[in-house]
């Protein structure tokens, strides 16, 4: 990255220290974080906010949510400084935001023993969804099964455990989030197909357009440097295509 204006640092880090955003879940994503049993977060996300951090010479510190919408009031509010989250028409407004590292779909999980067979089939009455509190994603299935009743939860954590017990139709995240609950599930099975695709791009607080140009150029050179390809190959990722480079 090029030289930066000390002035544009502080637009992107006004307490000197880099203030990041992450979402942990019960099992890790190209996007989750996970907490270890020392309560010590590890993940993609993490990874790459320390690089930054590193690469700016700044102090980080991780804030730590529970949903991607939690993450997202965050950085609209300034109280984070930068994060990365699924990034959709009503995020645009509330955040800024620069490249992608990773593009998800989302698909649906069915528990064990149900006839669902299809994401098409969601998408009837009498048919209950679950999702996860002002993602992209609840919207999304909001928007792609008008016939089926959604609700909202705040977690992936309680999320999984309505999963296990069949509280639930059918329950609404990306396949490679699955990817990590599935094992926890015995007998559910995850959808085929997609009803959304978006790119996990990094954010910053609306006005802040020094910090966006920072923040953009970080993650594009972690792209081409391979900084994305590890932290996705560290969290158990290899198959993950990371998202091109703008040039």
């Amino acid at each position: 990255m090029s030289k930066t204006n000390p002035d544009d640092f502080k637009q992107l880090a006004p307490t000197g220290k880099l203030r990041g955003g992450v979402v942990t879940a019960p099992a890790g994503s190209a996007f989750f974080a996970i907490k270890d049993a020392k309560g010590e977060v590890h993940g993609v996300t993490v990874d790459l906010l320390t690089a930054f951090a590193e690469a700016l010479k700044l102090p980080l510190a991780l804030q730590i949510y529970d949903n991607s919408g939690q993450v997202t009031d965050a950085v609209a509010s300034g109280a984070c400084d930068v994060a990365f989250m699924p990034r959709d028409a009503t995020r645009e407004g509330k955040v800024d935001f620069g490249p992608a590292y990773y593009f998800i779909s989302s698909t649906y999980l069915v528990p064990a023993g149900s006839k669902i067979q299809s994401i098409d089939e969601v998408n009837r009455s009498g048919v209950r969804v679950v999702g996860i509190s002002n993602t992209t994603t609840v919207r999304s299935a909001r928007r792609t099964a008008p016939n089926a009743s959604v609700e909202e939860v705040p977690s992936v954590e309680l999320m999984t455990q309505m999963a296990a017990i069949g509280q639930s139709d059918a329950f609404a995240l990306s396949h490679d989030s699955f990817a990590g609950l599935l094992p926890k599930l015995p007998g559910a099975r995850v959808l085929s197909g997609h009803f959304q695709q978006t790119g996990i791009s990094v954010a910053v607080p609306k006005g802040r357009s020094a910090a966006l140009k920072i923040v953009s150029a970080l993650i594009e050179d972690a792209k081409k440097s391979g900084v994305v390809r590890r932290a996705l190959d560290r969290a158990g990722f290899k198959n993950a295509e990371v998202a091109r480079p703008a040039n």
